[in-house]
């Protein structure tokens, strides 16, 4: 029998979500144990957090040096680089027309990794297993895993933050509806001779969205969704030719390009759990919902994950794996996650379609945010937190209506 110890939380995982969980249940007073591998610094991705995920981390450790480190967001547009016969307006999103100075920030996924390895490492409610699960129990008092160094331990809840593969999922029997697109995503990083004036622009092509997103200095990252076989040939593009067709996609829009040396290729595709929580073990992050890199939705999400299983467990913090809490958890995260990957869905379908009426669509919409001020300023709150914007529609309602 392997030598076991008792704590608990457990979290599986220690990409970005599994980090920011343990850290989220440690600031709740719980003993958690972290299990997993060193952190990624090798990541050449970046991510966009959106200002309710930014405050999130603050509020739990001092993010003062990454968010020194990243560059704000404080304009989002829109462009048709389409060659459809029905193309949409130019849509520009500004975050003072919502009161907010940055939509969010742009992190380099290593500088992301390394502050959040740092502050568990700190955190003396949060102690580290180096190493993979091997073998999953679920139980009705507790769930029970075995590490591949011989060692166990029994928890009162898992939190799976274990990856699209989610070996914990799998344990529980949660099944998955999984949809593999024929698109990949290219992903490297350019220097530009125009400032990008903290703006990013998702350039929507017939393969998909083509997304610079600044970085400090006259940098920016670029996520380029495209087909496989055109991902190899980027790939395989010597530097100033890869420079050249990312200034020609861009229209020249930041000027002249260099583009970096780091470059990764990723397949695209979307998962989605049929259930979030089972067995006393709760899913977040990839291991409940993976979905295109567009709108900068992914962590985003996973951090919301993180907040409302916090939400849930707060109402019982003596059984934090009871079904209640697990039930709860479910119903507080189905709407939003089926919103999200349904309109990234269609979003990405509509831009891959000949299709007159999926053009049409796409052109009404975008020329409706373009054309109506409260109609952009209700998107821009719903796309940095559900529920936000008509929040704010109703409040302005009621000031309107006591006038």
């Amino acid at each position: 029998m392997p030598e076991t110890h008792q704590s608990e939380i457990l979290v599986a995982g220690t990409g970005p979500a599994g980090l920011i969980a343990a850290l989220a249940f440690a600031d709740q007073g719980f003993r958690v144990l972290l299990a997993g591998p060193e952190p990624n610094d090798r990541d050449e991705r970046t991510t966009a957090l959106m200002m309710p995920a930014v405050r999130f981390l603050q509020d739990l450790h001092d993010m003062t040096g990454l968010v020194d480190d990243a560059a704000p967001l404080k304009t989002m547009r829109i462009a048709d680089a389409t060659s459809r016969l029905i193309r949409s307006p130019f849509v520009s999103f500004n975050a003072s027309e919502i009161g907010e100075d940055a939509f969010g920030f742009n992190f380099t996924n290593r500088s992301l990794n390394r502050q959040l390895a740092h502050a568990v490492g700190a955190n003396t409610s949060i102690f580290r297993q180096h190493g993979f699960i091997s073998k999953w129990k679920p139980g009705e008092q507790n769930v029970a895993v075995e590490f591949d160094d011989g060692t166990g331990t029994e928890a009162k809840l898992a939190v799976a933050a274990d990856g699209r593969n989610s070996p914990a999922r799998a344990a529980i029997e949660i099944a998955t509806r999984r949809m593999d697109y024929r698109q990949s995503a290219f992903v490297t990083d350019f220097e530009h001779e125009l400032d990008h004036e903290n703006a990013s622009t998702e350039f929507h092509t017939d393969t998909g969205p083509f997304t610079q997103v600044p970085l400090p200095g006259k940098r920016s990252s670029l996520v380029w969704m495209v087909r496989p076989e055109t991902a190899d040939e980027l790939m395989a593009m010597d530097a100033a030719a890869l420079s050249r067709a990312i200034e020609d996609k861009m229209q020249s829009m930041l000027g002249k390009v260099k583009a970096g040396t780091a470059r990764q290729v990723y397949p695209l595709s979307v998962l989605l759990a049929h259930s979030f929580a089972r067995k006393r073990v709760a899913l977040i992050g990839e291991a409940a919902h993976v979905f295109p890199p567009i709108g900068a939705q992914g962590l985003n999400l996973g951090i919301r994950d993180v907040g409302d299983l916090i939400s849930a467990v707060k109402a019982k913090p003596d059984d934090p794996g009871s079904a209640d809490v697990l039930a709860h958890y479910n119903r507080l995260r189905r709407p939003d996650i089926l919103a999200r990957t349904g309109s990234v869905h269609l979003l990405n379908q509509s831009l891959l379609s000949d299709m007159l009426p999926a053009q049409i669509a796409r052109r009404v919409g975008l020329s409706l945010l373009d054309a109506f001020a409260p109609l952009r300023g209700l998107f821009m709150r719903e796309g940095m937190h559900p529920g936000s914007g008509f929040q704010h529609f109703k409040s302005a309602a009621r000031e309107q209506i006591r006038r």
